[in-house]
């Protein structure tokens, strides 16, 4: 009779832990989410560049924010995410001075040469509004997975800039109204833990429709290529 109690009793022990961890499990699972807070630096190119355009020194972007995980199967591996953030971004160059001319932005082309160029570069910082589709191989509780994020960003350009200085005098200009206020393109974040490779492919022109260099349209585009990094 004292080992039916005995084993009574231990199953119903084990039953009991059993559901209490189910239950645990089962909370963290249903709160389960990723990747909420991330931070970027990207080198930025300029794409669809003009004829005779050249890039020079090391072009940085910076970007932080924050993205709202939305989970949508129950594993809780492929989720939507739309977000907050802000970019900043600096674009060195040798053959475009921006300049200001009976009050209209003027795109004049130079040879870095002849004035002996020591800084020419335009800013720009952004509030940015990103969405992605997301999935991963993680669980509540492992927190070393690989992941794929693609998706589209759209920014709102806050403020700008232009900074030229060479032996003949420097150019400096802020809120420059050429550049496109909105910019958007598309996104792609992939890799494993902490370290993930990420690039913003451009969609529309840096700068506005009526923006001309050497008698064309000044189409070029941002291409960002660089790092990105998650935190819960």
């Amino acid at each position: 009779m004292k080992g039916y109690l005995f084993l009574i009793l231990t199953l119903m022990g084990l039953f009991g832990f059993s559901q209490s961890d189910n239950t645990i499990n089962s909370t963290l699972y249903e709160n389960y989410r990723e990747d909420q807070f991330y931070a970027s630096v990207t080198y930025n190119l300029i794409n669809e560049k003009p004829v005779g355009l050249t890039q020079s020194g090391f072009s940085s972007g910076f970007h932080l924010g924050f993205i709202r995980d939305m989970p949508i199967n129950t594993r809780r591996n492929v989720a939507l995410g739309l977000g907050l953030g802000l970019s900043a971004n600096i674009y060195n160059q040798n053959n475009i001075l921006i300049e200001q001319v009976d009050n209209s932005i003027v795109f004049t082309d130079l040879d870095e040469f002849d004035y002996n160029v020591s800084k020419n570069k335009f800013i720009n910082y952004l509030i940015e509004v990103p969405f992605e589709l997301r999935w991963r191989t993680s669980t509540s509780t492992n927190y070393n997975f690989w992941r794929i994020y693609t998706g589209f960003k759209i920014g709102y350009i806050v403020y700008s800039s232009s900074n030229f200085k060479s032996d003949s005098g420097s150019v400096k200009l802020s809120n420059i109204d050429s550049f496109n206020e909105l910019q958007y393109g598309l996104t792609l974040s992939a890799g494993y833990d902490t370290w993930n490779f990420h690039v913003y492919y451009g969609l529309n022109p840096i700068f506005d429709s009526n923006s001309e260099f050497k008698g064309e349209d000044l189409s070029m585009k941002s291409l960002k290529i660089g790092l990105m990094f998650y935190i819960l």
